[in-house]
C-alpha cells in the first residue's frame, strides 16, 4: 500500500525534486488572500470554489460543490504543470479537511498514482520549519495535456444513496459534526438533520489531538469496527457538500480500506430535494 499521507519532515526531502509539484488548495471567499499571507514556498494555489468544483445557480442539482467536468480538471492539471510522472503533494489550512483531500481524491479519480496530502496542513509546515512565503508562485503549464478521460473512482447519485440507506448490505457515513447530524443546527444549508439510515462518524475522528491523522493501524481498526462486515465498495461517504467527505475517504485509503464511494451532492443536495430527513442520534 502506498502511503497517501505524508509528514512535514518527509516533505522537506521531496519538495526540491524536479518531478514534485506542491499544491496549496483552499476554499472560501478569502482563499487567495489567505494563501498570499502565508504558504509554503513554491506551492501553487488552487481554488476549491472555482477550480475543484463547477457550481450551478441551483444547488439542488449537485449540491454546493459539484465536480467540474473531467475535461476542465484535465486542463487545470496541465496549467499546474502536472504530468502523469509528477509527484504531487497537496495541503490546505484545515488539516486536510477542506480542499486538499478533495484535490487528492480528484487526482486519484483520474488515475494519478503519486499524490499525497501533507499531514497537519499549513500548521504542520510552519511548526516543522518548511520555508513559508507571501510571494505567489507562478504556474508553468506542462507541454502536453494530462491524459484524462473520465472519473475512475466511484461516485453515487442521490437516488442511489436513498436506496443504499435502506439496504442492510450497505452503509452510508455522514462525516459532519454531531450537532449537524442530529439537526441541532445547520450553518450552511437550508434544513438541519441527516439522511435517514446514515451513521455519523465525524471526520475529526480521523485526527489526533494535535490535528494530525491517526496512524494507518489506528484508522484501520477504528473503521473496521464501525463498518463491521460491510465490504468497502458498499460504503458511501458524504458530508455537507462533497468536500470534507474526501477527508474520510483519504483516511480509509490510508488504512488500506479501498473502494468506498463518494456522494458528491451530499447534504446540500439531499436537503433541497424534498427527501426524507431524520434528526436525533439515529
Amino acid at each position: 500500500m502506498n502511503a497517501c499521507i505524508v509528514s512535514a519532515g518527509d516533505v522537506v526531502k521531496m519538495i526540491h525534486h524536479e518531478n514534485t509539484v506542491l499544491v496549496d488548495a483552499r476554499g472560501g471567499a478569502d482563499a487567495y488572500e489567505r494563501y498570499k499571507k502565508a504558504h509554503i514556498e513554491g506551492a501553487l494555489f488552487v481554488n476549491l470554489e472555482t477550480e475543484l468544483s463547477e457550481k450551478s445557480a441551483n444547488a439542488a442539482e449537485g449540491g454546493r460543490h459539484p465536480l467540474p467536468s473531467v475535461e476542465m480538471f484535465g486542463n487545470l492539471l496541465k496549467d499546474l504543470g502536472i504530468t502523469s510522472a509528477s509527484r504531487v503533494i497537496v495541503y490546505d489550512d484545515k488539516q486536510g479537511a477542506n480542499a486538499a483531500a478533495r484535490f487528492w481524491w480528484m487526482l486519484k479519480s483520474v488515475g494519478h498514482k503519486d499524490v499525497m496530502v501533507l499531514d497537519g496542513g499549513l500548521t504542520a509546515a510552519i511548526r516543522d520549519g518548511l520555508p513559508i512565503t507571501e510571494k505567489p508562485t507562478v504556474r508553468k503549464p506542462a507541454h502536453e495535456d494530462y491524459p484524462v478521460k473520465n472519473w475512475l473512482s466511484q461516485v453515487v447519485t442521490m437516488d442511489e444513496v436513498a436506496k443504499a440507506s435502506q439496504n442492510p448490505e450497505q452503509v452510508v457515513i455522514d462525516v459532519r459534526e454531531g450537532y449537524r447530524y442530529r439537526g441541532e443546527g445547520e450553518p450552511f444549508d437550508l434544513i438541519a438533520g441527516h439522511i435517514p439510515g446514515a451513521v455519523n462518524i465525524p471526520y475529526v475522528d480521523n485526527l489526533d489531538p494535535e490535528g494530525n491523522f491517526h496512524s494507518a493501524g489506528h484508522l484501520r481498526q477504528f473503521y473496521l469496527q464501525r463498518i463491521t462486515n460491510h465490504k468497502p465498495e458498499n460504503v458511501i461517504v458524504h458530508c455537507g457538500s462533497g468536500v470534507t467527505a474526501c477527508h474520510t475517504l483519504l483516511a480509509l485509503e490510508q488504512a488500506g480500506i479501498t473502494g468506498a464511494k463518494l456522494y458528491v451532492g451530499s447534504w446540500s443536495e439531499w436537503s433541497r430535494n424534498e427527501k426524507p430527513i431524520a434528526t436525533g442520534d439515529q
